[in-house]
C-alpha cells in the first residue's frame, strides 16, 4: 500500500526513531508499504519516520528497481564503521524540489536485521555509503537540510516557510 510521505517540518521527521522489539507480521507489511512507495516516489531510499513511522527501519535501492538484488531492508541498523570522505549532491524525498551538496564519509559499514530477522552486513561505497548514512540521519531525527550551514541552509528553510504560508507544502 503506498503511503504519503512527511515534508521538512513535519514533527516525527525530527524526532528519533524507536527500535524495532520483534519482526512481526506488521513489521513485514510494513517494510512492503516502504518499498512501494520509495518505488512510486521515486526514490533510492526511505525510512520509515518519512511515512509517519516512529521506527528504525529503512529500505535502499540504488537500482531504483532495476537490479532485484538491489533492494536492502535494515532493521534497527548501526554503524559499524566510517571512513574517507565524500562531497556530492543529495535530495530527499521529505524535501521535495531541493537539493544541496552534503560531505559524509565515502565508506560506511552498516549492520541490521532483514526482513526476516537475520542480521546481516553491508560495506558500503560511494552512493550505496551515501543512501545508508542518509536513511540514518532520518533514523536520528536529521534531514539533509540540518547539515547545510550558512546561506544555503537558511535559503532552503526560507522558502519552504513560503511555500508553508502559502499552502503549497
Amino acid at each position: 500500500m503506498l503511503r504519503p510521505i512527511l515534508k521538512y517540518g513535519d514533527r516525527i521527521l525530527h524526532d528519533r526513531a524507536q527500535r524495532v522489539e520483534a519482526v512481526t507480521p506488521e513489521i513485514e507489511r510494513l517494510v512492503d508499504d516502504m518499498v512501494e512507495t520509495m518505488y512510486a516516489a521515486p526514490g533510492v531510499g526511505l525510512a520509515a519516520p518519512q511515512i509517519g513511522v516512529p521506527l528504525r527501519i529503512f529500505v535502499v535501492d540504488i537500482s531504483i528497481g532495476r537490479d532485484p538484488a538491489g533492494l536492502l531492508v535494515l532493521i534497527n541498523p548501526e554503524f559499524v564503521e566510517r571512513d574517507g570522505l565524500q562531497l556530492e549532491e543529495e535530495g530527499c524525498l521529505s524535501v521535495p524540489g531541493f537539493n544541496a551538496t552534503v560531505m559524509r564519509p565515502s565508506r560506511a559499514v552498516v549492520k541490521g536485521l532483514d526482513r526476516a530477522g537475520n542480521e546481516h552486513r553491508h560495506d558500503a561505497t560511494g552512493l550505496l555509503a551515501r543512501a545508508f548514512q542518509h536513511e540514518m540521519d532520518h533514523l536520528d531525527g536529521t534531514l539533509f537540510v540540518d547539515r547545510l550551514r550558512g546561506i544555503k541552509r537558511d535559503l532552503i528553510v526560507r522558502r519552504i516557510k513560503k511555500l508553508t504560508r502559502a499552502g503549497k507544502w
